[in-house]
């Protein structure tokens, strides 16, 4: 039987993304937001129960101290899920290749930035502070997860390995804190890079003057029809 319109099946062809509106471009796709908006809230848990559980004034406003501990070993258990998953996708697997790649432009754009300086900074898709910060916090949460599992399955390890890993994983959780703290100041002074988190295109204007190298490329794409470069 010949499936209608809409239908799902197995033989039915891939729907094209829709089309972006003019002057707009797209930056990310579904399961791309997915990734990040699930390690966000992931993340978001696990540094409010830290604050809980070691702020003893939190702590009091809070009780159900077993609770907590509960919800923060298990969303940091849960962390890297996401990244796992996401993996299965090309433009996720592409995007993570280039967060992995530090080139000369990227050492220029930190240089301007560290001597805030005004010239142009040059960037591709992700500029230097979200290539370090990506790395960061990636280490970061391996070595959270690894000290975690230490102090939540105490029969893994002697107490000495126990007691450092306790102090690696307060004083690191701390510096987490932080770090998340600066991303997300960040990413409130830059509405449009939340736009492109929260749907998926920015405006080109936006792309062109904080991403130009990756705005050329978006322009020098052939489109899906090959009639040349790329439609905005």
């Amino acid at each position: 039987m010949t499936p209608t319109p809409g239908s799902a099946g197995p033989t039915d062809a891939k729907t094209p993304p829709p089309p972006e509106l003019p002057g707009t471009v797209r930056r990310f796709t579904p399961g791309q937001r997915w990734v990040h908006r699930a390690t966000a809230w992931l993340m978001g848990a696990c540094v409010v129960t830290a604050a809980i559980l070691y702020v003893p004034q939190f702590a009091e406003a809070v009780g159900r101290r077993e609770l907590v501990v509960r919800v923060h070993e298990i969303c940091g258990a849960l962390l890297p899920l996401p990244v796992l998953l996401g993996v299965a996708s090309r433009a996720f697997r592409a995007d993570l290749g280039r967060l992995n790649r530090f080139h000369p432009y990227d050492r220029t754009w930190l240089r301007t930035a560290l001597r805030r300086e005004r010239e142009p900074r040059p960037a591709g898709k992700f500029n230097a502070g979200q290539k370090v910060y990506a790395g960061w916090i990636a280490g970061a949460a391996l070595v959270m997860l690894g000290t975690g599992l230490l102090m939540w399955f105490t029969h893994l390890a002697p107490i000495e390995v126990r007691i450092g890993s306790t102090f690696v994983h307060d004083w690191l959780s701390l510096a987490v804190g932080v770090v998340v703290a600066g991303h997300v100041w960040m990413a409130i002074g830059d509405p449009e890079a939340r736009r492109g988190m929260r749907t998926g295109s920015v405006e080109r204007s936006w792309a062109r003057r904080e991403h130009p190298l990756w705005e050329r490329e978006l322009a020098e794409e052939p489109d899906p029809a090959g009639s040349g470069p790329g439609r905005t």
